[in-house]
C-alpha cells in the first residue's frame, strides 16, 4: 500500500482517503478482515485396550493412514505404553471418515479398538 506520511493529518485516516489503485482504504481494510480462518484441524489418536492386537493396530495405521512399517510400530508402542498417541491431524471430515474406517473394520474382525479425534491445538513452543 502507498505510504501514508506526508499528509499533512496526523494519526488515522481522513474519510475518502484511497489506496494505490484509487480503491477507498475502508473498502481494502474491510476486505483484509473478512478473509476466511483456515479450517480447524483434527487431531486423531488411536486408544489402548487389552484386546485389540498389536498386529492390527499395526495394519490399520499403514492401510488407513498411510504410515510405513516403522512409523506404524512407533506408534503403536506409543499406544501400547502410553495409553493413547496420536496419529495424524487432518480436516475434520478426513479425520471423521478415518475414525469411522478403523472403527468398521476393527468390529468386522471382532477387535474393541477405539480411536478419537479432537480438536487440534498446535503447540506454541
Amino acid at each position: 500500500m502507498g505510504n501514508l506520511q506526508g499528509r499533512g493529518h496526523e494519526g488515522g485516516q481522513e474519510h475518502g482517503e484511497q489506496g494505490d489503485q484509487g480503491e477507498p482504504l475502508e473498502e481494502i481494510v474491510s476486505r483484509l478482515k473478512a478473509r476466511p480462518k483456515a479450517p480447524t484441524q483434527y487431531a486423531v489418536f488411536f486408544l489402548n485396550d487389552d484386546y485389540t492386537t498389536m498386529e492390527f493396530v499395526i495394519e490399520m495405521l499403514q492401510r488407513f493412514f498411510r504410515k510405513t512399517l516403522l512409523e506404524a510400530e512407533e506408534i503403536m508402542l506409543r499406544v501400547h505404553n502410553q495409553g493413547r498417541s496420536l496419529v495424524g491431524v487432518y480436516l475434520h471430515e478426513i479425520a471423521e471418515t478415518k475414525v469411522h474406517q478403523v472403527h468398521e473394520v476393527a468390529a468386522v474382525r471382532g477387535f474393541p479398538m477405539k480411536c478419537v479425534m479432537e480438536p487440534h491445538k498446535p503447540s506454541t513452543a
